[in-house]
């Protein structure tokens, strides 16, 4: 328990930005919401539809109506779910590796318990920072879309957004721990997990983009829990689902047999 609120410390200085890098990107986000909604010119999805396709294709011009709150929020969510990815695998990256990192590693064996409890309680940790990140994104979602949402249309589909987020979350927060695992300098474990990450997601533009790549759509997250379909569906998709939690389940399993048999620097 001791290394658990060790780790929670830690790791608190880094929440408390990432939280208030959440509050500006919400606030700002649909701020400019009342900004294009307030004007007297064209309407919101007029303004849209005269950007260039490459953008509305990104943005989901047709699919999502920007004239409405909880429409608006969708365009914003897809930068929530890259900085919510971002930080869980960095979180789960540098959980693991800064032992080696900061020259503890030494200190933190000598200590009479096994590797698997070691690891577990440090991935509790991290799991638990990636739960209050994701709650912090909810509540100040619910807020500021409920603040324009004068029509009263129900916000259900927030908290379902919100649900594919954490799964999200698990899957790359266990990448970061997996590549800490994996890598013989698991200090390269972040940037080389981060650069992962942003293949991912430019990958998931590019289908945007381009239908004909549509059938690469299971190799990247982040079209499982695209806001465009959530919406259009209510729900997640049971696919995606089932998809996630088998990748959540193997690098777990990695993360664990890899960090029991490597060699860990002191």
């Amino acid at each position: 328990m001791n290394l658990f609120f060790r780790e929670m410390k830690a790791n608190r200085k880094s929440l408390i930005i990432w939280c208030f890098g959440i509050l500006f990107m919400v606030v700002a986000g649909m701020g400019k919401y009342e900004g294009y909604s307030s004007s007297s010119g064209q309407s919101i999805n007029e303004l849209m539809a005269s950007m260039p396709k490459s953008l509305q294709a990104m943005m989901g011009v047709g699919e999502l109506d920007f004239s409405t709150p909880i429409g608006f929020y969708g365009m914003l969510f897809a930068y929530l779910l890259l900085m919510a990815a971002i930080h869980a695998l960095m979180i789960g990256a540098n959980i693991i590796a800064k032992e080696e990192r900061d020259k503890t590693t030494e200190f933190l064996m000598a200590k009479p318990i096994s590797r698997q409890r070691i690891l577990t309680v440090k991935l509790l940790a991290a799991l638990v920072n990636v739960v209050i990140f994701n709650l912090v994104t909810l509540v100040l979602s619910v807020a500021m879309v409920s603040k324009f949402n004068k029509a009263g249309d129900p916000l259900d589909v927030i908290y379902t957004l919100m649900a594919g987020m954490f799964m999200l979350q698990l899957i790359f927060l266990l990448l970061g721990s997996t590549m800490a695992s994996v890598l013989k300098k698991p200090k390269r474990a972040a940037s080389i997990g981060t650069a992962i990450l942003l293949i991912l997601y430019l990958l998931s533009i590019f289908i945007d983009l381009n239908h004909k790549l549509d059938g690469l759509k299971y190799l990247t997250p982040f079209k499982y829990y695209d806001a465009k379909k959530v919406m259009a569906d209510a729900a997640l998709d049971p696919v995606y689902m089932c998809v996630s939690i088998v990748a959540v389940a193997v690098l777990a399993a990695v993360t664990y047999v890899s960090y029991q048999k490597r060699d860990l620097n002191v």
